[in-house]
């Protein structure tokens, strides 16, 4: 597996209760990388040449924006071990740039299988879905994703890839629009009132909002491929370049710098808010 985040490493530990052997590279990581991946219990290799040399199955599970280099880095790991992994990429990009990784695993002789990820890293049963498709996609379907729902569709690479950015698109499109609707609630001193109002829609916002700051850097580039799908399917890739724009401008912010398991005890959204307002007149 390369890179063992949040949600990489809680798909290496579903795996490994499944039954599987899992392995990845810290070569190159943080320590809180480092950490989730012991805490997962997946075995740690010195370096990508030795993870692919010693895998059947490669899983790319990163910031979409790191998605080609990653796909490179491992054609190259291949090629110097004479080593042929089938390898899932499980980012959140485009179908185009998930064509773009097939191209480029094609130079070292190596298949791809286009993958997604719906939902929070896997905690517990029926929360987490697993999106497959291209010519091997049941052979990544059959490891034991242990209460993860596992879903083909189709044969086509980029089918996997499409359905992430239609879902990641109302997601992270709705907490962007209420993180700066409220942001601008509290700027007015009305905050409450239009709590109050959305009802629902607000619930449980102080944790929503302050778990997608915290990740809001990645998402930067996670709003460009969604951008970059719509354009393709003829609609205007505006709204989400604008997305893009906000998750930027949180990403700035000193809530952003902490790691999300780190503010699920930040529950008072006025706080949340304080710590991602920009300074007045900016």
């Amino acid at each position: 597996m390369v890179s063992t985040g949040a949600i990489g490493s809680a798909i290496g530990r579903v795996l490994r209760e499944g039954g599987a052997e899992v392995v990845t590279t810290l070569d190159g990581r943080s320590e809180r990388t480092a950490r989730l991946a012991r805490e997962a219990g997946i075995d740690c290799l010195p370096d990508l040449d030795a993870l692919v040399c010693e895998s059947d199955v490669v899983l790319s599970v990163a910031p979409p924006g790191q998605a080609e280099a990653i796909a490179r880095s491992i054609g190259a790991a291949a090629t110097s071990t004479e080593s042929t992994p089938l390898v899932a990429d499980l980012n959140a990009i485009s179908p185009s740039t998930a064509r773009s990784v097939e191209d480029a695993l094609a130079t070292a002789g190596l298949e791809l299988v286009d993958g997604s990820i719906s939902g929070p890293p896997p905690s517990r049963p029926g929360t987490t879905r697993i999106y497959l498709s291209g010519r091997r996609a049941a052979e990544v379907a059959a490891l034991p994703f242990a209460g993860v729902d596992v879903i083909r569709v189709g044969d086509e690479v980029g089918s996997a890839s499409a359905v992430k950015m239609c879902t990641a698109s109302v997601y992270k499109g709705t907490v962007a629009l209420l993180t700066q609707a409220l942001l601008t609630a509290r700027a007015n001193g009305v905050l409450e009132h239009v709590v109050g109002d959305l009802g629902e829609l607000a619930d449980g916002a102080a944790r929503t909002i302050a778990r997608s700051a915290t990740k809001s850097g990645r998402y930067v580039a996670e709003m460009h491929e969604i951008a970059s799908t719509q354009a393709a399917a003829g609609l205007t890739p505006a709204l989400f370049e604008a997305m893009a724009v906000v998750y930027a401008a949180l990403a700035e912010q000193p809530l952003a710098g902490q790691a999300p398991e780190d503010v699920d005890t930040l529950l008072d959204l006025d706080l949340v808010l304080a710590r991602l307002a920009p300074e007045r007149g900016r």
